[in-house]
């Protein structure tokens, strides 16, 4: 499976003047991704080999181990300005122009692995970082004496890994799964008896591979499938070298008709679901990345790695058996990768001596196992095998996604040792989910929160076209999906708002704030009923638009008295009181009702680009009172009383409230708001 790789830019611990530049290079590390020496940074030479910024008489001492200062770039003899503790410690260091520059730069330490007091295995790393090959089973003799915990993950039957047991399962797609048979996982794979050499024949033979070197984790140049095919075939004994091959993708070819991934991955693969159709297959660029055969051979190790951008893995077992050893992608084990992931310590420390635990899982053939977003994993093949399996992005853990990600930038990962067009994928998905959102479509909590931070990322995006180096606006501008996304800050910042008030939380929150619990039905998503809609929402950093001119009218109020009965005590009441032009009077039993009614009037008016905008807003209140007495109107009482009409007054919305109070008095409230905009253009 496709890996994260790193090279290294700084070797200060180690390097010396007169050391060739290739020897510090990591041996992940492909020549051409090492950069051109720059004046600041390059070793010094013969003539000044002798001299450093800071030597002065008398100093004495060793003076072939050197250090740069992580600042400024400048080298010094360790004679010269240490302070006599071991060169091998540090990590960071700075000199003494630079942190009096800037007081915050310290000096720091490499944290070192967790001794114990069981026997080591004392392994020679001399010739490995001369150039010189290693021992390929050296880590296998390593684990040996470490502690190792058996996994206790989950095996599934494959008809129950769906979508309903992620809506359902809290803790899906948090740890690893295996399915021990591949029935009900809808999947399509080739019969145990297909080989490395039909690999061949459905692939071609002259098709290049990447074929890596156990031994030294470095790739080995000049491979096709034929002969690789023919080294496979080779007797073990007689195989010159232990190799690997992890990174052979299949789609378009022959062999891709028989594959199929599992109906879950299908499901939820962001290529699947939101890369458009028309921009996929031959003569498009899109992320290949589903269909991948590996193809390893017996003590073949593949080291420490996070599969790139953090995506999960389907893993099926052909033929062989497969030897996992994971670590949990918990905050401190991703750092601690970090820190090791491409320094010298991937030569000679093992990873599982700077985190929590390691745990193995074997797999044999015909098992399928899914590893979720971010773990940490290596693979030992115990015999020879054969894996087909894919990378997938989803929707439930783009969190950790985005943090391998920037732990791939923060090691310098070659691109080419990256997803694939990751942040066009990420404007697609982002464009998608706004539109649903639009739609008032339902999403569970977690998805809601995994949205946060593809929102986040995307805003990061846009403020880099608009305020960053010409360099990275360009970059960006690149990564935008033009046939989808016509104003991607904006649309950015629309998803970013949009899923925050899905969640509950409104604009006044720093974080995300109390996500609200979404009713599901049947495990799917539903469309958002109005009155569920949040309301009352308010904008701290929203500045409406203003008026030029604000006229209230004067208050227009009126009383009458009016023969009407009280409403009745069924449903049918709220019916016929929210029936605005509804003539009450002339009813059997008529009772008298006091109406006390207002009527206030605002006009609002500014200018637009193309005119004039004017808004005319009308609130009407009436009071109807019932006393207990029931008679007739006398002579003299308030009758009838036409209010004089307002022109062009229109009903927009209508509310009836009802209170029932001891004399059977009730109060009907009716605001009543309209809203007329006219375009006036010269």
């Amino acid at each position: 499976m496709a890996r994260s790789r790193r090279r290294i830019t700084r070797s200060a611990t180690q390097k010396s003047p007169e050391r060739s530049p290739g020897s510090s290079r990591s041996s992940l590390t492909p020549m051409e991704d090492e950069p051109e020496p720059t004046q600041a940074e390059s070793t010094p030479t013969k003539t000044d080999e002798d001299v450093c910024p800071s030597c002065r008489e008398g100093v004495q001492g060793e003076k072939s181990s050197w250090i740069r200062c992580d600042a400024c770039k400048i080298w010094f003899h360790w004679a010269c300005v240490g302070d006599g503790s071991d060169l091998e410690l540090i990590n960071k260091w700075f000199c003494g122009p630079c942190m009096t520059e800037k007081p915050s730069r310290v000096m720091t330490l490499k944290v070192p692995a967790r001794k114990s007091s069981r026997k080591r295995t004392q392994l020679d790393y001399a010739n490995l970082n001369a150039g010189v090959e290693s021992d390929p089973s050296r880590w296998l003799r390593v684990i040996q004496d470490k502690p190792i915990k058996d996994d206790n993950f989950r095996r599934m039957n494959g008809a129950d890994v769906g979508l309903e047991w992620l809506e359902n399962d809290e803790t899906a797609m948090r740890e690893p799964i295996v399915v021990e048979n591949p029935e009900g996982l809808r999947m399509k794979m080739p019969s145990p008896e297909f080989s490395v050499q039909d690999v061949a024949d459905e692939v071609g033979h002259e098709t290049p591979v990447e074929v890596i070197d156990v031994a030294s984790q470095s790739n080995s140049p000049g491979w096709t499938l034929g002969r690789w095919a023919e080294y496979y075939n080779t007797e073990p004994s007689k195989r010159d070298k232990i190799r690997n091959v992890i990174s052979l993708e299949i789609s378009g070819t022959k062999l891709a008709d028989q594959v199929l991934p599992p109906r879950l991955v299908r499901e939820l693969d962001w290529v699947e679901k939101f890369w458009p159709s028309t921009r996929k297959g031959k003569g498009h660029a899109y992320p290949k990345v589903q269909l991948y055969c590996l193809m390893g051979v017996a003590s073949a190790w593949t080291d420490w790695h996070v599969d790139f951008a953090g995506s999960s893995v389907y893993y099926h077992i052909l033929r062989g058996c497969k030897v996992f050893y994971f670590i949990r992608p918990t905050p401190a084990n991703l750092q601690a990768y970090e820190r090791w992931s491409g320094t010298e310590m991937q030569s000679n420390v093992w990873l599982g001596d700077m985190v929590d635990e390691v745990v193995k899982v074997t797999l044999h053939a015909g098992n399928t196992m899914i590893i979720p977003t971010g773990w940490i994993h290596a693979v030992h093949t115990p015999v020879d095998s054969i894996v087909f399996g894919g990378n997938f992005l989803h929707s439930y853990n783009i969190a950790t996604q985005l943090k391998v990600i920037d732990i791939e930038k923060a090691t310098h990962v070659p691109k080419k040792f990256r997803f694939p067009l990751f942040v066009k994928l990420c404007w697609y998905v982002g464009d998608k989910y706004l539109r649903d959102l639009k739609s008032k479509e339902e999403f569970p909590p977690r998805i809601l929160e995994s949205l946060e931070a593809l929102a986040c990322f995307l805003v990061s995006e846009s403020q880099a076209m608009e305020r960053g180096t010409e360099v990275a606006k360009r970059e960006a501008k690149e990564n935008v999906p033009s046939d989808r996304v016509k104003d991607a800050p904006a649309m950015a910042r629309e998803l970013r708002w949009r899923v925050r008030l899905a969640a509950g939380a409104t604009s006044d929150d720093e974080d995300l704030g109390r996500l609200v619990k979404k009713s599901m039905v049947n495990g799917h998503k539903r469309k958002r009923s109005p009155t569920s809609a949040a309301v009352g929402v308010q904008f701290r950093n929203f500045q409406p638009k203003g008026w030029d001119v604000v006229n209230e009218l004067p208050r227009e109020s009126d009383k009458r008295v009016v023969n009407v009965r009280p409403p009745k005590t069924s449903n049918v009441w709220e019916q016929e009181w929210t029936e605005w032009d509804k003539e009450f009077e002339g009813q059997e039993r008529e009772e008298r009702a006091t109406v006390e009614k207002t009527r206030d009037v605002i006009i609002k008016v500014r200018k637009s680009e193309n005119g004039v905008e004017r808004q005319r807003i009308e609130r009407v209140i009436e009071k109807w009172v019932w006393r207990a007495e029931s008679s007739k109107p006398k002579e003299g009482d308030l009758q009838d009383v036409e209010m004089r009409p307002i022109e062009d007054a229109t009903v927009g919305c209508e509310e009836v409230t009802k209170e029932e109070e001891e004399e059977t008095e009730v109060h009907i409230t009716s605001p009543l708001e309209t809203t007329q905009a006219m375009e006036v253009t010269a």
